[in-house]
């Protein structure tokens, strides 16, 4: 019998509080969620609910007070910086509301650049960044630079440069909410091809509620706790 992969990321009984002058904000109160190769999760959840700290958390930018995160089958609370540095290159994507590219460097260029930071060859990240802008429909913007893109184009360029070393997990926060309603969905159909074909385990935090529909479950955050929205 095979022995069915783990989840791409395992959130397990995590706690997140906040110290504020005397008092003390619990955010996350033991918030449970796995997320498999190839899944798309819609994390849909109202402003100060804690979705901004599931997400700091899942991608190992803070560490949870309690409980543990588990990347691949990796727990993580325990590395030192360095490592979870190091995991946060390899293995988490990221994709913002706003794209944040390196305006100086063309989309190749920026695509390019994350796999030369984490050693791959300067001509094999070439080639994966030229691939990778084909698949999403940029083929013939490979030398433009972000201000000569359009809205979608930039974001595109983006999730490129996320899923770029190959990452086990992409965080999205938002990746279509300074788009109009046409170019916002054109790139989420693009996002969500490019997940599928590369079983990267995906949380996307959004407040559409039709694009969220579009995906594989939906999840909230309430009093603490991830809870299904379906």
């Amino acid at each position: 019998m095979t022995t069915p992969p783990p989840p791409a990321l395992f959130l397990s009984r995590v706690e997140r509080r906040y110290v504020q002058g005397t008092s003390t904000l619990d955010i996350l109160r033991g918030a449970d969620l796995a997320v498999w190769p190839g899944e798309i999760v819609a994390l849909v959840a109202p402003s100060g609910t804690g979705k901004s700290t599931l997400l700091h958390v899942a991608g190992l930018l803070e560490r949870p007070d309690a409980g543990e995160v588990y990347v691949g089958a990796k727990p993580t609370v325990a590395l030192d910086d360095a490592e979870r540095t190091r995991l946060r290159r390899v293995d988490i994507g990221f994709v913002y509301q706003f794209h944040h590219l390196l305006p100086e460097f063309s989309a190749l260029e920026n695509v390019v650049m994350p796999q030369l930071i984490r050693g791959l060859d300067k001509h094999v990240a070439r080639q994966r960044a030229t691939d990778l802008l084909s698949f999403l429909g940029l083929a013939q913007r490979l030398d433009h630079r972000p201000a000569e893109l359009s809205g979608g184009e930039q974001q595109r360029v983006a999730i490129a440069r996320a899923v770029a070393n190959g990452p086990r997990v992409l965080l999205a926060d938002e990746p279509t909410g300074n788009l109009d309603p046409h170019t916002a969905d054109h790139v989420f159909a693009t996002l969500i091809a490019l997940v599928r074909a590369a079983r990267v385990g995906a949380i996307i935090a959004t407040h559409n509620r039709e694009l969220a529909q579009r995906m594989d479950r939906r999840v909230t955050i309430r009093d603490g706790i991830v809870v299904s929205l379906d």
